[in-house]
């Protein structure tokens, strides 16, 4: 090339403050997920942990573990609310407090890490996968992809039969051979190229899963809901964008001060 291309640096460390909210009430997960993304966040953002309050479920693993945990983190979390510039939900899953939060944050962007991941799956590839914990989990994820929109490139989800907390609790080996299975079992037998850790605690086996794939030869994606979640955010914030507030995320207070309801 004869001349240099046209070309511009960006310069943009406006501080941006981001809520990562780990809505079980088990703190070691909230420090792993900040541990796992220490080295990628970029310049001017800080990352702040936040770990849901006792009584929210030690782990969510089904639907009634997300209700409780939505409602505790809901009550904690409004007060502060003005503190932050975003706000990122760590349970991979169709979590209620990210519309919970859509609908009564005044303006900043919320996301959950399974929208995150599989937003970020679908431009990497042609057809993803999920990881789950359980098999249960794999139902209820197969159910929130047809209702993100995803069916049509998805490759379904496979179980590790790993618990939440056993992810932490059990041996490495064990936790290893139980996640790279079933990304290769997603791959090698359902035909997925972006595979999503379906649970904020497996954020410490990407690199297992990305050596066991071929990523480095870039034939298979590994996709982190936690960290592209961070990275989506920033984007978000900088374009100025956050959750419109015409439609379904009007805020509910209106109804509740007009029933005079002082109370979540």
């Amino acid at each position: 090339m004869d001349s240099p291309l046209p070309s511009v640096t960006g310069h943009n460390a406006a501080p941006i403050s981001i809520l990562l909210i780990n809505p079980n009430s088990s703190p070691h997960m909230t420090d792993n997920c900040l541990k796992s993304i220490a080295g990628k966040i970029p310049a001017g953002v800080t990352v702040h942990g936040f770990t849901a309050p006792r009584p929210a479920p030690s782990a969510i693993e089904g639907r009634a573990d997300g209700v409780l945990s939505a409602a505790e983190c809901l009550r904690a979390i409004v007060p502060i609310q003005d503190r932050f510039d975003a706000f990122l939900v760590c349970c991979f899953s169709h979590h209620p407090l990210v519309d919970a939060l859509r609908e009564e944050v005044p303006h900043q962007p919320v996301l959950g890490i399974m929208e995150s991941a599989l937003y970020a799956s679908r431009m990497c590839g042609s057809r993803l996968g999920v990881v789950t914990t359980s098999e249960r989990s794999a139902v209820n994820h197969e159910l929130a992809i047809a209702g993100y929109g995803f069916a049509p490139y998805s490759a379904g989800c496979a179980a590790s039969r790993i618990s939440v907390l056993g992810l932490e609790s059990q041996p490495k080996e064990v936790v290893y051979a139980g996640v790279v299975g079933a990304a290769k079992e997603l791959v090698e037998q359902r035909g997925a190229d972006a595979v999503c850790l379906g649970c904020a605690g497996m954020t410490g086996v990407r690199e297992a899963c990305e050596e066991a794939l071929g990523t480095a030869e870039r034939q298979v994606m590994v996709v982190d809901g936690v960290a592209v979640g961070v990275q989506f955010l920033t984007a978000l914030v900088r374009e100025g964008l956050g959750t419109a507030k015409r439609g379904a995320y009007r805020p509910a207070k209106a109804g509740r001060d007009a029933r005079k309801q002082e109370w979540y």
